[in-house]
């Protein structure tokens, strides 16, 4: 048995509820983790308001850091008491312990901590198929220019300091001159403040009136006409969150003065096996461990605070990773 957070009805915050849940023993192909620490994301925040509905009762959670406990039959690359970290589906990572399908977990390597785990393995993983696998038709070299919405964020910080790595020129956008601040500490070679400033005719600017190859855009709705015509011709309009809520309908002819491309895409469509899964994964902990990319946790709460990390989390009061301590 343990402590995990449950919803019972789609709604806000307060709809988050502690229940003792048992954990039982692992069936073939699951493990039995007994957590250390749990990652907090906007998807999170998409399944508990409706956006994204499943069905009720549900435990929260995508992703945490924890010990095995125990292996069912047929997992081999896990043994008990090993150090783990994963991103996965179902929901559930919102628990003190949890049995769960053994396919997405992944060795944590010893030199990257629990809390450093369960704060990077969605985003990290969302960071890695992002500027690995999201590729405009005309594919990106050093010296490239890409924007990025919501910089400040997790998923931000992290593809900041990666797209850096890989010599890109990220533009970055954030709803504060601090939040800016920190996009341009961690690798933007631009920020712009959107609240100040129109986020399109800067970007026009900024690459003299070329636009960008790709936009990354997490926001969604108050973002999206202005990430399209940031985009140079033939760009890549890469959307992954709804944050201020689900882009508008559009019609095809829209894209057609600059030929341009669009794509919807989730994490969960690329770790669809354990070969895929622990290739993405390995890459991420290298870029981590060689020190390129550095996970900021600057929001730790107890499980038992998950009303209130919800709250900080839509009011955009956070920045970087968050994690909740069971």
């Amino acid at each position: 048995m343990g402590i995990a957070v449950q919803i019972s009805r789609h709604g806000g915050p307060e709809v988050l509820e502690l229940v003792q849940a048992a954990a039982g023993e692992p069936g073939p192909g699951e493990v039995r983790i007994r957590h250390k620490a749990v990652g907090l994301n906007f998807i999170d925040v998409y399944q508990r308001s409706g956006l994204y509905s499943l069905p009720m009762p549900l435990n929260l959670g995508m992703e945490a850091a924890g010990v095995v406990e125990a292996v069912g039959e047929g997992v081999t690359h896990l043994s008990e008491g090993d150090r783990v970290a994963y991103a996965s589906n179902p929901p559930g990572s919102y628990s003190e312990v949890r049995t769960m399908p053994a396919m997405c977990v992944c060795r944590l390597p010893d030199a990257i901590s629990f809390e450093t785990g369960a704060a990077m393995m969605l985003k990290g993983l969302t960071a890695q198929y992002l500027l690995k696998k999201c590729m405009p038709v005309e594919g990106l070299t050093p010296g490239d220019a890409v924007l990025f919405h919501a910089a400040a964020g997790g998923v931000g910080l992290i593809a900041c300091q990666w797209a850096r790595a890989l010599g890109l020129q990220l533009i970055a956008t954030a709803g504060s001159d601090e939040k800016c601040a920190l996009a341009l500490a961690n690798g933007a070679a631009h920020a712009i403040n959107y609240r100040r400033e129109n986020f399109a005719e800067r970007v026009q600017e900024i690459t003299a009136g070329q636009g960008v190859k790709v936009v990354y855009d997490s926001v969604g709705k108050d973002t999206w006409e202005g990430s399209l015509a940031s985009l140079r011709r033939f760009g890549l309009m890469v959307s992954f969150g709804n944050a201020s809520g689900p882009a508008p309908a559009f019609a095809p002819a829209v894209l057609a003065a600059k030929s341009l491309y669009v794509t919807r895409q989730t994490l969960f469509a690329h770790i669809t096996s354990r070969e895929a899964t622990q290739a993405m994964a390995d890459d991420l902990f290298a870029v981590v461990e060689s020190g390129a990319v550095k996970i900021h946790i600057d929001q730790r709460y107890a499980l038992a605070d998950v009303q209130q990390a919800h709250r900080d989390l839509e009011a955009r009061r956070t920045t970087g990773s968050t994690i909740l301590l069971p």
